[in-house]
């Protein structure tokens, strides 16, 4: 499909997301080739919320091009790629459209059919993890290890959906011979847990999009004692990036097909083999003497079969 004008604003009043996209068009449309423009056209003529539910491949498939062109027109349009677009439309989708509602549409997106639902979640799981993979640099990840790797004990704080990955980090630390504690109260009880930071130790924080108020008091504390502070987040770089030592960017998921702890589940994993390499030695003892409590835990040998005959 040969396109030589940029397309103009659909119907009714767009969100800001929307409207990002469609200026990005406008400004951009001169450098794109043909099929970019092709993925453009489809992008800006398509609802917010059928975009939302896409993948790479279908929107290649409707643009008549192919999911490497819709990556490449997104990176030319400013965007990191497909998750990048999906998170700036979803807070104008969110917003304007009630949960039970959005429920709805993602089951009308998903169908009944197996193979399909199969498809979709792990299509999103993939660009959610190559999108986290892309946006965290070398730099940042070496000074989150090397923060961690110094610390006296480590706080690992997650509320709501991040309190699985905060969760994680702290039960995998302590078998790598970490010292280290989940911290998941909010409001008035957090006082206690903010008393247990020390000098030396450091902070992981899991909170993807919502600034919440307990953050700030959390990051105060923390630099008031000399503790130092990691942030595992989607959308809070630009809030507290510069009162952070890292920030470690994990991407939600702008549809809720899969689960909003994914992308932090991985960078967890990413922090704990990068502690294991940097002290083999500690963490082969610490799970020498993991295996060896199990199996005092477990009994004798035999032990359970004998009492029973």
């Amino acid at each position: 499909m040969q396109i030589s004008e940029p397309p103009e604003g659909g119907d009714g009043a767009p969100g800001g997301g929307l409207a990002r996209l469609r200026a990005a068009v406008r400004d951009q449309w001169e450098t794109l080739s043909a099929s970019e423009r092709a993925v453009a056209q489809y992008l800006t003529g398509a609802p917010a919320e059928s975009l939302l539910f896409a993948s790479a491949q279908e929107l290649g498939s409707a643009s008549g091009t192919s999911n490497a062109t819709v990556v490449r027109a997104l990176q030319r349009l400013g965007y990191a790629g497909l998750p990048a677009l999906k998170r700036d439309l979803t807070a104008d989708f969110t917003s304007s459209v009630a949960p039970e509602v959005r429920l709805a549409q993602r089951i009308a997106h998903v169908g009944r059919d197996l193979g399909g639902i199969w498809d979709e979640v792990f299509d999103e799981a993939q660009e959610r993890i190559e999108h986290a993979r892309r946006l965290t640099s070398d730099e940042a990840l070496r000074t989150a290890v090397g923060v961690l790797a110094g610390a006296d004990g480590i706080h690992c704080f997650g509320v709501a959906a991040s309190e699985l990955a905060a969760r994680h980090l702290t039960l995998a630390l302590g078998r790598i011979g970490r010292r280290a504690r989940h911290v998941g109260a909010t409001g008035f009880a957090l006082a206690d847990d903010l008393l247990a930071l020390r000098r030396g130790d450091a902070v992981v924080i899991f909170q993807p999009g919502r600034a919440l108020p307990e953050l700030a008091v959390l990051i105060d504390r923390a630099r008031a004692v000399g503790a130092r502070v990691v942030l595992v987040t989607d959308e809070l770089a630009e809030v507290y990036g510069g009162r952070v030592d890292a920030v470690l960017t994990a991407p939600h998921t702008p549809t809720g097909i899969t689960t909003e702890a994914l992308t932090a589940l991985v960078v967890a994993d990413v922090l704990l083999l990068a502690l294991t390499a940097l002290d083999e030695a500690r963490a082969v003892d610490t799970s020498h003497q993991l295996t060896a409590l199990r199996e005092q835990l477990l009994g004798p040998k035999g032990g359970a079969r004998s009492r029973k005959g």
